[in-house]
């Protein structure tokens, strides 16, 4: 199993936090399962032209490579003037339409206020559900509040930070035995 987390931006440093909180968790408690960062703000990603993503080259060919050879996805993601970055926006449009079919994909969320609580259920979700994503169907909601000099001190978001990644490893293990199964029943 190979699970990608991402950093949905190229600024800032909450999100990151975040993801790095979700990446320690995952490679403590699944040993097994092999992780990937994707920290967009240490790449330099080619705007979407309509080419196909194995066109693109460097940076952008590689994050969209890993993406696509991903099983399940972490994605972070701030919100800025109460949407996704561009930066993860572009992301999307580099891959194809259905690039997240059969993968699981859950979600943590940064955001300064509170009122940005539902743009992850408007934005987010709707863009992964046409990309044919499996989705985590609760995501990890961060407030500014929450951070102090880059790290998290609300007890509460670590336990729901642990709930994520249970839940995303949970629901992969058993869609990956639905679709074995349901694949076994042609014979090939």
């Amino acid at each position: 199993m190979k699970i990608v987390g991402i950093s949905g931006s190229n600024v800032g440093s909450k999100t990151r936090t975040a993801i790095n909180y979700t990446i320690k968790d995952l490679v403590e408690n699944y040993p097994d399962v092999e992780v990937v960062l994707l920290d967009l703000a240490d790449y330099t990603i080619q705007f979407s032209d309509g080419r196909n993503y194995l066109e693109y080259e460097g940076d952008t060919k590689y994050v969209a490579q890993t993406i696509m050879e991903a099983d399940a996805i972490i994605i972070g993601t701030p919100i800025f003037q109460a949407s996704i970055p561009a930066t993860l926006k572009n992301i999307f449009d580099l891959l194809p339409v259905d690039a997240l079919r059969d993968k699981v994909v859950s979600m943590l969320v940064t955001a300064g206020s509170p009122k940005h609580y539902l743009i992850a259920e408007q934005q987010l979700k709707p863009i992964l559900s046409y990309m044919k994503a499996v989705l985590v169907q609760t995501y990890v909601f961060i407030e500014e509040k929450d951070f102090y000099r880059n790290e998290i001190i609300n007890d509460d978001i670590l336990f729901r930070i642990n709930l994520l990644v249970e839940d995303t490893v949970v629901l992969l293990e058993t869609y990956t035995k639905i679709r074995e199964a349901k694949e076994a029943e042609y014979g090939f």
